[in-house]
């Protein structure tokens, strides 16, 4: 597996988003959106060969971000989340942002185990119920 990461010019909610996210509707995952509704946001897509295989999105906002990270079902426990993750920290530290956040919400089907990922990967909880982490600059 060689993975590619390439920012979207003008993010759409389209066909591979749909595929990559799965059977569920965007607003399990906070986002309110539409067949070929332009996104807003900063979004790349992790891609294997020509296979789009995960996204990423930044939300910046007074110094810190939400992210989303999402991995197509069929890839997903190959380590394409950790690459997506990985790659959103350093897109932040170069904008020089101090924080990435997540909030998982009760409508993810899988809560608990994304909470679990996102605390294995360096978040922890904040008083506003998010999991939060310090970009790294290094």
């Amino acid at each position: 597996m060689v993975l590619s990461w390439t920012k979207e010019q003008t993010p759409r909610w389209d066909a591979a988003k749909r595929a990559v996210f799965g059977e569920y509707p965007p607003d399990v995952y906070g986002l309110k959106a539409a067949d070929e509704q332009v996104l807003a946001d900063e979004w790349w897509r992790a891609t294997d060969g020509d296979d789009v295989v995960g996204y990423g999105r930044l939300d910046s906002v007074w110094g810190d971000a939400e992210i989303l990270v999402a991995v197509a079902p069929a890839h997903r426990g190959r380590g394409i989340g950790a690459f997506v993750l990985d790659r959103l920290e350093r897109e932040a530290a170069r904008e020089g942002l101090n924080y990435i956040y997540n909030t998982v919400r009760d409508s993810h089907p899988d809560r608990a185990r994304v909470t679990a990922w996102l605390r294995g990967h360096g978040f922890a909880d904040d008083p506003d119920g998010r999991l939060r982490k310090r970009v790294s600059r290094t």
